[in-house]
Protein backbone atom coordinates (compact mmCIF):
# COMPACT_ATOMS: atom_id res chain seq x y z
CA UNK A 1 0.00 0.00 0.00
CA UNK A 2 1.11 3.50 -0.29
CA UNK A 3 0.34 6.95 0.51
CA UNK A 4 1.20 10.32 -0.56
CA UNK A 5 0.22 13.98 0.40
CA UNK A 6 0.89 17.24 0.21
CA UNK A 7 -0.02 21.04 1.98
CA UNK A 8 -1.44 23.59 -0.22
CA UNK A 9 -0.18 27.28 -0.07
CA UNK A 10 -4.20 27.91 0.37
CA UNK A 11 -4.64 26.04 4.15
CA UNK A 12 -6.03 22.88 2.07
CA UNK A 13 -4.12 19.81 2.86
CA UNK A 14 -4.33 16.79 0.59
CA UNK A 15 -3.75 13.09 1.22
CA UNK A 16 -3.70 10.15 -1.51
CA UNK A 17 -3.49 6.69 -0.43
CA UNK A 18 -3.95 3.56 -2.71
CA UNK A 19 -2.96 -0.24 -3.35
CA UNK A 20 -3.22 -2.79 -5.95
CA UNK A 21 -3.28 -5.66 -3.59
CA UNK A 22 -6.22 -7.57 -2.65
CA UNK A 23 -8.61 -6.00 -0.27
CA UNK A 24 -7.27 -2.28 -0.34
CA UNK A 25 -9.10 0.58 -1.71
CA UNK A 26 -7.41 3.51 -3.05
CA UNK A 27 -8.64 7.40 -1.54
CA UNK A 28 -7.71 11.08 -2.44
CA UNK A 29 -9.10 13.35 0.46
CA UNK A 30 -8.57 17.36 0.57
CA UNK A 31 -8.58 18.33 4.03
CA UNK A 32 -10.18 21.72 4.28
CA UNK A 33 -11.23 21.57 7.71
CA UNK A 34 -9.64 24.11 9.96
CA UNK A 35 -9.10 21.79 13.11
CA UNK A 36 -7.83 18.77 10.56
CA UNK A 37 -6.02 21.00 8.82
CA UNK A 38 -4.14 21.96 12.08
CA UNK A 39 -3.56 19.04 13.36
CA UNK A 40 -2.39 17.33 9.34
CA UNK A 41 -0.03 20.37 9.13
CA UNK A 42 1.89 20.39 12.29
CA UNK A 43 3.12 16.60 10.52
CA UNK A 44 5.71 15.53 7.57
CA UNK A 45 5.23 12.27 5.78
CA UNK A 46 4.77 9.68 6.12
CA UNK A 47 3.64 10.47 9.58
CA UNK A 48 0.95 12.88 8.39
CA UNK A 49 -0.07 9.56 6.52
CA UNK A 50 0.24 7.54 9.12
CA UNK A 51 -1.46 9.95 11.48
CA UNK A 52 -4.75 10.37 9.10
CA UNK A 53 -5.26 6.65 8.51
CA UNK A 54 -4.83 5.71 12.55
CA UNK A 55 -7.30 8.73 13.06
CA UNK A 56 -9.98 7.39 10.58
CA UNK A 57 -9.54 3.66 11.78
CA UNK A 58 -10.25 5.33 15.54
CA UNK A 59 -13.40 7.56 13.38
CA UNK A 60 -14.91 4.07 12.65
CA UNK A 61 -14.56 2.34 15.34
CA UNK A 62 -16.42 5.00 17.06
CA UNK A 63 -18.90 4.86 14.18
CA UNK A 64 -19.54 1.60 14.85
CA UNK A 65 -19.68 2.18 18.75
CA UNK A 66 -22.34 4.84 17.89
CA UNK A 67 -24.37 1.90 15.65
CA UNK A 68 -24.80 -0.58 18.33
CA UNK A 69 -22.01 -2.64 16.84
CA UNK A 70 -20.09 -3.72 20.08
CA UNK A 71 -17.48 -6.89 20.52
CA UNK A 72 -17.27 -8.99 23.33
CA UNK A 73 -15.48 -6.82 25.40
CA UNK A 74 -17.30 -3.96 25.13
CA UNK A 75 -20.50 -6.22 25.90
CA UNK A 76 -18.78 -7.92 29.07
CA UNK A 77 -18.54 -3.91 30.48
CA UNK A 78 -22.08 -3.26 29.69
CA UNK A 79 -23.20 -6.33 31.89
CA UNK A 80 -21.10 -5.29 34.75
CA UNK A 81 -22.55 -2.12 34.60
CA UNK A 82 -25.53 -3.28 34.23
CA UNK A 83 -24.74 -5.54 37.57
CA UNK A 84 -23.71 -2.65 39.48
CA UNK A 85 -26.85 -0.45 38.89
CA UNK A 86 -28.92 -3.30 39.52
CA UNK A 87 -27.00 -3.42 42.93
CA UNK A 88 -26.65 0.02 43.27
CA UNK A 89 -31.22 -0.08 42.68
CA UNK A 90 -31.31 -2.91 45.18
CA UNK A 91 -29.31 -1.66 48.20
CA UNK A 92 -31.70 2.15 47.15
CA UNK A 93 -34.58 0.12 47.70
CA UNK A 94 -33.22 -1.25 51.04
CA UNK A 95 -32.75 1.88 52.54
CA UNK A 96 -36.12 3.50 51.28
CA UNK A 97 -38.16 0.05 53.46
CA UNK A 98 -35.59 0.86 56.34
CA UNK A 99 -36.56 4.59 55.99
CA UNK A 100 -40.36 3.41 55.33
CA UNK A 101 -40.37 1.36 58.52
CA UNK A 102 -38.68 3.60 60.46
CA UNK A 103 -40.58 6.50 59.38
CA UNK A 104 -44.15 4.54 60.15
CA UNK A 105 -42.94 3.57 63.82
CA UNK A 106 -42.12 6.97 64.53
CA UNK A 107 -45.09 8.54 62.75
CA UNK A 108 -47.04 6.56 65.96
CA UNK A 109 -44.39 5.94 68.75
CA UNK A 110 -41.97 9.18 67.95
CA UNK A 111 -42.30 10.90 72.00
CA UNK A 112 -42.55 14.40 70.55
CA UNK A 113 -45.21 13.78 67.49
CA UNK A 114 -46.13 10.29 66.87
CA UNK A 115 -49.52 9.56 67.25
CA UNK A 116 -49.70 7.65 69.98
CA UNK A 117 -47.82 10.41 71.82
CA UNK A 118 -50.25 12.78 70.73
CA UNK A 119 -53.11 10.30 72.05
CA UNK A 120 -51.70 10.28 75.63
CA UNK A 121 -50.89 14.47 75.68
CA UNK A 122 -54.74 14.36 74.85
CA UNK A 123 -55.39 12.27 77.55
CA UNK A 124 -52.92 13.77 79.66
CA UNK A 125 -53.53 17.45 78.49
CA UNK A 126 -51.67 19.91 76.06
CA UNK A 127 -50.62 23.67 77.19
CA UNK A 128 -53.27 24.95 79.96
CA UNK A 129 -55.72 22.59 78.65
CA UNK A 130 -57.15 20.36 80.74
CA UNK A 131 -56.90 16.66 79.77
CA UNK A 132 -59.39 14.43 79.14
CA UNK A 133 -57.91 11.44 81.89
CA UNK A 134 -58.18 14.68 84.21
CA UNK A 135 -61.19 15.64 83.28
CA UNK A 136 -62.91 11.97 83.89
CA UNK A 137 -61.46 11.67 86.87
CA UNK A 138 -61.88 15.19 88.50
CA UNK A 139 -66.01 14.62 87.26
CA UNK A 140 -66.01 11.19 89.36
CA UNK A 141 -64.43 12.26 92.32
CA UNK A 142 -64.24 16.31 92.56
CA UNK A 143 -67.13 17.93 94.33
CA UNK A 144 -70.23 16.89 96.18
CA UNK A 145 -71.91 16.13 93.00
CA UNK A 146 -69.74 13.40 91.82
CA UNK A 147 -70.21 9.78 91.35
CA UNK A 148 -68.27 9.02 94.06
CA UNK A 149 -69.81 11.23 96.33
CA UNK A 150 -73.18 10.39 95.33
CA UNK A 151 -72.35 6.80 95.21
CA UNK A 152 -71.27 6.97 99.10
CA UNK A 153 -74.11 9.08 100.18
CA UNK A 154 -76.29 6.86 98.19
CA UNK A 155 -74.63 3.34 100.32
CA UNK A 156 -73.60 5.20 103.49
CA UNK A 157 -74.98 8.26 103.95
CA UNK A 158 -77.56 9.38 106.84
CA UNK A 159 -79.94 8.96 104.05
CA UNK A 160 -78.99 5.71 102.83
CA UNK A 161 -80.81 2.45 103.10
CA UNK A 162 -78.21 1.10 105.38
CA UNK A 163 -78.39 4.16 107.82
CA UNK A 164 -82.06 3.64 107.91
CA UNK A 165 -82.14 -0.29 108.82
CA UNK A 166 -78.91 0.29 111.20
CA UNK A 167 -80.81 4.02 113.12
CA UNK A 168 -82.04 3.02 116.59
CA UNK A 169 -84.94 4.94 116.74
CA UNK A 170 -86.08 4.12 113.24
CA UNK A 171 -89.55 2.11 113.60
CA UNK A 172 -88.39 0.55 110.39
CA UNK A 173 -85.48 -0.55 111.64
CA UNK A 174 -83.66 -3.57 112.05
CA UNK A 175 -82.90 -2.65 115.98
CA UNK A 176 -86.60 -1.73 116.52
CA UNK A 177 -87.72 -4.89 114.65
CA UNK A 178 -85.73 -7.44 116.47
CA UNK A 179 -86.07 -6.00 119.80
CA UNK A 180 -90.13 -6.22 119.07
CA UNK A 181 -89.90 -9.68 117.86
CA UNK A 182 -87.93 -10.54 121.17
CA UNK A 183 -90.28 -9.09 123.15
CA UNK A 184 -93.30 -10.47 121.64
CA UNK A 185 -91.78 -14.15 121.33
CA UNK A 186 -91.05 -13.58 125.59
CA UNK A 187 -94.50 -12.76 126.19
CA UNK A 188 -96.13 -15.68 124.47
CA UNK A 189 -94.04 -18.21 126.20
CA UNK A 190 -94.55 -16.22 129.80
CA UNK A 191 -97.90 -16.19 129.40
CA UNK A 192 -98.17 -19.57 127.95
CA UNK A 193 -96.01 -20.78 131.25
CA UNK A 194 -98.03 -19.28 133.53
CA UNK A 195 -101.15 -20.29 131.73
CA UNK A 196 -99.88 -23.76 132.47
CA UNK A 197 -99.34 -23.10 136.20
CA UNK A 198 -102.37 -21.31 136.82
CA UNK A 199 -105.09 -22.39 138.94
CA UNK A 200 -107.64 -20.30 137.84
CA UNK A 201 -107.50 -22.48 133.95
CA UNK A 202 -109.22 -25.42 134.73
CA UNK A 203 -107.15 -27.29 131.98
CA UNK A 204 -104.03 -25.98 132.81
CA UNK A 205 -101.41 -28.47 133.73
CA UNK A 206 -101.07 -27.12 137.35
CA UNK A 207 -104.90 -27.88 137.43
CA UNK A 208 -105.00 -30.75 135.97
CA UNK A 209 -102.06 -32.33 138.10
CA UNK A 210 -103.77 -31.12 141.43
CA UNK A 211 -107.11 -32.49 140.32
CA UNK A 212 -105.12 -35.76 139.52
CA UNK A 213 -103.42 -36.04 143.17
CA UNK A 214 -106.85 -35.18 145.05
CA UNK A 215 -108.76 -37.78 143.66
CA UNK A 216 -105.89 -40.41 143.76
CA UNK A 217 -104.45 -39.45 147.02
CA UNK A 218 -106.61 -36.94 149.25
CA UNK A 219 -104.56 -36.14 152.59
CA UNK A 220 -101.38 -35.61 150.29
CA UNK A 221 -103.46 -32.76 148.94
CA UNK A 222 -101.96 -29.75 151.21
CA UNK A 223 -98.84 -31.23 151.19
CA UNK A 224 -98.71 -31.38 147.56
CA UNK A 225 -100.59 -27.96 146.87
CA UNK A 226 -97.12 -26.62 149.38
CA UNK A 227 -94.96 -28.06 146.79
CA UNK A 228 -97.05 -26.78 143.64
CA UNK A 229 -96.41 -23.48 145.62
CA UNK A 230 -92.94 -23.32 145.73
CA UNK A 231 -92.99 -24.97 142.09
CA UNK A 232 -95.19 -21.65 140.94
CA UNK A 233 -93.12 -19.53 142.60
CA UNK A 234 -90.37 -20.41 140.70
CA UNK A 235 -92.11 -19.25 137.80
CA UNK A 236 -93.29 -16.24 139.39
CA UNK A 237 -91.88 -12.58 138.57
CA UNK A 238 -92.27 -11.01 142.00
CA UNK A 239 -89.45 -13.11 143.26
CA UNK A 240 -86.16 -12.02 141.99
CA UNK A 241 -84.36 -15.25 142.42
CA UNK A 242 -86.84 -17.71 140.94
CA UNK A 243 -86.07 -19.42 137.66
CA UNK A 244 -88.72 -17.60 135.80
CA UNK A 245 -87.03 -14.17 137.09
CA UNK A 246 -83.77 -15.44 136.24
CA UNK A 247 -84.51 -16.68 132.52
CA UNK A 248 -85.97 -12.92 132.01
CA UNK A 249 -83.09 -11.32 133.37
CA UNK A 250 -80.62 -12.94 130.70
CA UNK A 251 -83.39 -12.68 128.02
CA UNK A 252 -82.94 -8.70 128.80
CA UNK A 253 -79.33 -9.46 129.11
CA UNK A 254 -79.39 -11.20 125.76
CA UNK A 255 -81.52 -8.06 124.22
CA UNK A 256 -79.16 -5.23 125.65
CA UNK A 257 -75.88 -7.18 124.04
CA UNK A 258 -78.13 -7.55 120.81
CA UNK A 259 -78.93 -3.64 120.65
CA UNK A 260 -75.86 -3.03 121.80
CA UNK A 261 -73.67 -4.26 118.92
CA UNK A 262 -76.24 -2.61 116.41
CA UNK A 263 -75.85 1.11 118.01
CA UNK A 264 -73.49 3.78 116.90
CA UNK A 265 -72.77 4.92 120.60
CA UNK A 266 -71.28 2.03 121.47
CA UNK A 267 -67.33 2.40 120.69
CA UNK A 268 -66.28 -1.24 120.28
CA UNK A 269 -70.04 -2.46 118.66
CA UNK A 270 -69.98 -4.18 114.99
CA UNK A 271 -72.04 -1.61 113.12
CA UNK A 272 -69.61 0.92 114.73
CA UNK A 273 -66.21 -1.02 114.31
CA UNK A 274 -68.13 -1.69 110.47
CA UNK A 275 -68.61 1.98 110.31
CA UNK A 276 -65.27 2.88 110.87
CA UNK A 277 -63.28 0.78 108.52
CA UNK A 278 -65.61 1.72 105.97
CA UNK A 279 -64.52 5.56 106.75
CA UNK A 280 -60.44 4.66 106.77
CA UNK A 281 -61.16 2.97 103.60
CA UNK A 282 -63.08 6.23 102.07
CA UNK A 283 -60.18 7.80 103.13
CA UNK A 284 -57.55 5.99 102.02
CA UNK A 285 -59.58 6.40 98.58
CA UNK A 286 -59.78 10.22 98.76
CA UNK A 287 -55.96 10.24 99.78
CA UNK A 288 -54.78 8.27 97.12
CA UNK A 289 -56.57 10.43 94.38
CA UNK A 290 -55.72 13.45 96.21
CA UNK A 291 -52.01 12.63 95.37
CA UNK A 292 -52.70 11.15 92.00
CA UNK A 293 -54.60 14.30 91.20
CA UNK A 294 -51.35 15.91 92.25
CA UNK A 295 -48.77 13.75 90.23
CA UNK A 296 -51.03 14.79 87.28
CA UNK A 297 -51.23 18.20 87.98
CA UNK A 298 -47.38 18.55 88.38
CA UNK A 299 -46.39 16.45 85.58
CA UNK A 300 -48.82 18.99 83.25
CA UNK A 301 -46.98 21.80 84.97
CA UNK A 302 -43.49 20.65 83.89
CA UNK A 303 -44.07 20.02 80.76
CA UNK A 304 -46.27 23.58 80.32
CA UNK A 305 -43.17 25.31 81.81
CA UNK A 306 -40.65 23.27 79.35
CA UNK A 307 -42.52 24.02 76.28
CA UNK A 308 -42.84 27.88 77.24
CA UNK A 309 -39.26 28.12 78.14
CA UNK A 310 -38.84 26.66 74.85
CA UNK A 311 -40.59 28.97 73.11
CA UNK A 312 -39.45 31.99 74.87
CA UNK A 313 -34.97 31.09 74.42
CA UNK A 314 -33.40 33.14 71.61
CA UNK A 315 -31.69 30.63 69.82
CA UNK A 316 -34.76 28.73 69.15
CA UNK A 317 -34.18 29.94 65.10
CA UNK A 318 -30.66 27.97 65.64
CA UNK A 319 -31.71 25.00 66.95
CA UNK A 320 -34.07 24.64 63.52
CA UNK A 321 -31.11 25.74 61.41
CA UNK A 322 -29.36 22.19 63.45
CA UNK A 323 -32.95 20.61 62.66
CA UNK A 324 -32.88 20.92 58.92
CA UNK A 325 -28.78 19.97 58.82
CA UNK A 326 -29.26 16.83 60.38
CA UNK A 327 -32.13 15.96 58.58
CA UNK A 328 -30.48 16.53 55.26
CA UNK A 329 -27.25 15.02 56.47
CA UNK A 330 -29.14 11.78 57.24
CA UNK A 331 -30.76 11.90 53.51
CA UNK A 332 -27.64 12.03 51.70
CA UNK A 333 -26.71 8.46 49.39
CA UNK A 334 -24.77 7.80 46.67
CA UNK A 335 -21.57 9.75 47.80
CA UNK A 336 -23.34 12.89 48.26
CA UNK A 337 -22.07 14.97 51.02
CA UNK A 338 -23.41 17.99 53.15
CA UNK A 339 -21.73 20.67 54.79
CA UNK A 340 -22.40 23.84 56.87
CA UNK A 341 -22.08 26.74 55.66
CA UNK A 342 -23.76 29.06 57.73
CA UNK A 343 -21.01 30.33 60.15
CA UNK A 344 -18.24 30.74 56.93
CA UNK A 345 -18.22 33.43 54.01
CA UNK A 346 -18.99 32.76 50.71
CA UNK A 347 -18.32 33.87 47.01
CA UNK A 348 -19.93 37.37 47.87
CA UNK A 349 -17.19 39.30 50.16
CA UNK A 350 -18.85 39.33 53.34
CA UNK A 351 -21.92 37.09 52.87
CA UNK A 352 -22.65 34.36 54.64
CA UNK A 353 -26.39 33.46 52.79
CA UNK A 354 -26.58 29.62 52.57
CA UNK A 355 -27.38 27.35 56.21
CA UNK A 356 -25.18 24.37 54.29
CA UNK A 357 -24.40 22.64 50.47
CA UNK A 358 -24.85 19.60 48.79
CA UNK A 359 -22.54 18.18 47.06
CA UNK A 360 -23.46 15.29 44.51
CA UNK A 361 -21.37 12.35 44.68
CA UNK A 362 -19.78 10.80 41.26
CA UNK A 363 -22.19 8.07 41.05
CA UNK A 364 -25.25 10.62 40.13
CA UNK A 365 -26.43 11.89 36.91
CA UNK A 366 -25.30 15.37 37.57
CA UNK A 367 -21.58 14.71 39.88
CA UNK A 368 -20.10 18.23 41.38
CA UNK A 369 -23.48 19.66 41.19
CA UNK A 370 -24.16 22.12 44.11
CA UNK A 371 -27.79 22.74 46.38
CA UNK A 372 -27.79 25.35 48.66
CA UNK A 373 -30.31 25.24 51.45
CA UNK A 374 -31.19 28.06 53.77
CA UNK A 375 -33.80 27.61 56.89
CA UNK A 376 -35.08 30.20 58.50
CA UNK A 377 -37.25 30.56 61.47
CA UNK A 378 -38.51 34.21 61.02
CA UNK A 379 -42.23 35.85 61.06
CA UNK A 380 -40.60 38.70 58.91
CA UNK A 381 -39.84 36.78 56.31
CA UNK A 382 -42.45 36.52 53.43
CA UNK A 383 -42.49 34.39 49.93
CA UNK A 384 -41.12 36.93 47.93
CA UNK A 385 -38.28 37.81 50.54
CA UNK A 386 -37.41 34.30 50.64
CA UNK A 387 -37.05 34.18 47.05
CA UNK A 388 -34.81 36.76 46.65
CA UNK A 389 -32.51 35.65 49.61
CA UNK A 390 -32.26 31.63 48.16
CA UNK A 391 -31.17 33.32 44.90
CA UNK A 392 -28.34 35.55 46.60
CA UNK A 393 -27.39 32.13 48.42
CA UNK A 394 -27.02 30.38 44.99
CA UNK A 395 -24.68 32.63 43.46
CA UNK A 396 -23.05 32.90 46.97
CA UNK A 397 -22.21 29.05 47.02
CA UNK A 398 -22.25 28.79 43.70
CA UNK A 399 -24.83 26.35 43.62
CA UNK A 400 -27.05 25.44 40.74
CA UNK A 401 -30.52 24.61 42.69
CA UNK A 402 -31.73 26.12 45.73
CA UNK A 403 -33.84 24.93 48.79
CA UNK A 404 -35.27 27.51 51.05
CA UNK A 405 -37.17 25.80 54.25
CA UNK A 406 -39.49 27.69 56.22
CA UNK A 407 -40.53 26.72 60.13
CA UNK A 408 -44.09 25.67 59.80
CA UNK A 409 -44.51 27.87 63.23
CA UNK A 410 -43.32 31.05 61.40
CA UNK A 411 -43.80 30.69 57.84
CA UNK A 412 -46.34 33.34 55.97
CA UNK A 413 -49.90 32.93 55.37
CA UNK A 414 -49.39 33.33 51.47
CA UNK A 415 -47.94 30.11 51.22
CA UNK A 416 -50.82 27.91 50.34
CA UNK A 417 -49.16 24.89 49.67
CA UNK A 418 -46.18 23.13 51.59
CA UNK A 419 -44.04 22.17 48.75
CA UNK A 420 -43.58 24.85 45.50
CA UNK A 421 -41.28 24.81 42.84
CA UNK A 422 -40.20 28.83 41.19
CA UNK A 423 -37.63 27.97 38.38
CA UNK A 424 -34.38 26.45 40.07
CA UNK A 425 -35.72 27.00 43.66
CA UNK A 426 -37.63 24.39 45.61
CA UNK A 427 -39.88 26.52 48.89
CA UNK A 428 -41.25 24.06 51.35
CA UNK A 429 -42.84 24.13 54.98
CA UNK A 430 -41.38 21.67 57.56
CA UNK A 431 -42.19 21.24 61.09
CA UNK A 432 -38.63 19.24 62.96
CA UNK A 433 -41.40 18.51 66.04
CA UNK A 434 -43.68 16.58 63.34
CA UNK A 435 -42.77 13.50 61.16
CA UNK A 436 -45.64 13.66 58.99
CA UNK A 437 -44.06 16.78 57.15
CA UNK A 438 -40.61 14.68 56.38
CA UNK A 439 -42.00 13.52 53.40
CA UNK A 440 -42.70 17.41 51.94
CA UNK A 441 -38.50 17.91 52.81
CA UNK A 442 -37.70 14.74 51.59
CA UNK A 443 -39.64 15.38 48.41
CA UNK A 444 -38.13 18.96 48.47
CA UNK A 445 -34.71 17.46 48.24
CA UNK A 446 -35.26 14.92 45.30
CA UNK A 447 -36.61 17.41 43.22
CA UNK A 448 -33.59 19.74 43.63
CA UNK A 449 -31.45 17.02 43.02
CA UNK A 450 -33.62 15.66 39.85
CA UNK A 451 -33.60 19.25 38.83
CA UNK A 452 -29.54 19.06 38.56
CA UNK A 453 -30.22 16.03 36.51
CA UNK A 454 -32.44 17.66 34.01
CA UNK A 455 -30.02 20.53 33.91
CA UNK A 456 -27.19 18.27 32.72
CA UNK A 457 -29.08 16.30 30.27
CA UNK A 458 -30.60 19.67 28.88
CA UNK A 459 -26.78 21.21 28.90
CA UNK A 460 -25.34 17.78 27.04
CA UNK A 461 -27.50 17.62 23.85
CA UNK A 462 -28.05 14.04 25.05
CA UNK A 463 -31.65 14.15 22.87
CA UNK A 464 -33.16 12.77 26.28
CA UNK A 465 -37.10 12.75 26.63
CA UNK A 466 -37.34 14.65 30.07
CA UNK A 467 -41.53 14.41 29.86
CA UNK A 468 -41.68 11.67 32.50
CA UNK A 469 -39.15 13.63 34.83
CA UNK A 470 -41.32 16.77 34.82
CA UNK A 471 -44.50 15.02 35.69
CA UNK A 472 -43.11 13.06 38.12
CA UNK A 473 -41.54 16.42 39.54
CA UNK A 474 -45.71 18.38 38.98
CA UNK A 475 -46.85 14.81 40.81
CA UNK A 476 -44.77 15.47 43.76
CA UNK A 477 -45.87 18.79 43.88
CA UNK A 478 -49.54 18.20 43.41
CA UNK A 479 -49.40 15.01 46.08
CA UNK A 480 -47.69 16.91 48.92
CA UNK A 481 -50.40 19.89 48.19
CA UNK A 482 -53.44 16.76 48.71
CA UNK A 483 -51.60 15.67 51.86
CA UNK A 484 -51.34 19.13 53.56
CA UNK A 485 -55.18 19.61 53.00
CA UNK A 486 -56.38 16.33 54.16
CA UNK A 487 -53.59 16.64 57.12
CA UNK A 488 -55.66 20.21 57.67
CA UNK A 489 -59.06 18.62 57.51
CA UNK A 490 -57.86 16.13 60.08
CA UNK A 491 -56.87 18.56 62.65
CA UNK A 492 -60.01 20.28 62.54
CA UNK A 493 -62.82 17.47 62.13
CA UNK A 494 -62.93 14.88 64.70
CA UNK A 495 -65.69 12.97 63.79
CA UNK A 496 -63.79 11.17 60.75
CA UNK A 497 -59.87 11.93 62.16
CA UNK A 498 -59.44 8.24 61.26
CA UNK A 499 -60.88 7.50 57.34
CA UNK A 500 -58.68 11.27 57.01
CA UNK A 501 -55.85 9.52 58.72
CA UNK A 502 -55.75 6.93 56.31
CA UNK A 503 -56.51 8.79 53.09
CA UNK A 504 -53.84 11.27 54.65
CA UNK A 505 -51.09 7.79 54.85
CA UNK A 506 -52.41 6.99 51.02
CA UNK A 507 -51.43 10.36 49.58
CA UNK A 508 -48.15 9.87 51.33
CA UNK A 509 -46.91 6.68 50.31
CA UNK A 510 -47.97 8.06 46.71
CA UNK A 511 -45.56 11.36 47.46
CA UNK A 512 -42.83 8.74 48.27
CA UNK A 513 -43.10 6.52 45.02
CA UNK A 514 -42.96 9.91 43.09
CA UNK A 515 -40.11 10.60 44.64
CA UNK A 516 -39.08 7.30 43.66
CA UNK A 517 -39.90 7.76 40.18
CA UNK A 518 -37.17 10.89 40.35
CA UNK A 519 -34.05 8.98 41.67
CA UNK A 520 -35.23 5.97 39.11
CA UNK A 521 -35.28 9.02 36.32
CA UNK A 522 -31.79 10.72 37.63
CA UNK A 523 -30.20 7.25 37.81
CA UNK A 524 -31.37 6.63 34.00
CA UNK A 525 -29.77 9.47 33.03
CA UNK A 526 -26.62 8.96 34.80
CA UNK A 527 -26.76 5.52 33.56
CA UNK A 528 -27.12 6.68 29.96
CA UNK A 529 -23.95 9.59 30.37
CA UNK A 530 -22.00 6.61 31.08
CA UNK A 531 -22.75 4.48 27.96
CA UNK A 532 -22.46 7.68 25.82
CA UNK A 533 -18.88 8.44 27.62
Amino acid sequence: MTTEGSVAANGVVTAMAYSNGTGSIELHLTVSDPDLYAELSKRDEPERSDFAMASMKIGIIAFRQAQGQVDAHQIRDAGERVIMDMSTALEKHQHSVIEQVGGCIKEYFDPNSGSFTQRVRGLLGQNEETGELERVIRSQIEGDGSLLAKTLAAHVGNESPLMRVLDPDSTGGIITKLTQSTEATLSQQREKILTEFSLDNGESALNRLVTELQKNHGDVGKALEERIGLVVGEFSLDKEDSALSRLMNRVEGAQRQISSQFSLDEEGSALARMRKELLEVIEKEHKSNSEFQLQVMKALTEMTARKQEAQRGTQHGLVFEDAVFDFVNVRQLEGDTATRTGNTTGRIRNNKKGDCVIRLGPERAAPGAQIVVEAKEDQSYTLQKALAEIKEARKNRDSSIGVFVFSKRTAPMEIFEPLARYGDDVVVVWDAEDAATDAYFGAALSIAKALCARGVAGNGELGLDLEALDKAIREVERQSGGLEEITKSAEAIDGHVGRILDRARIMRNGLDRQVSILDEKVSGLKGLINILE
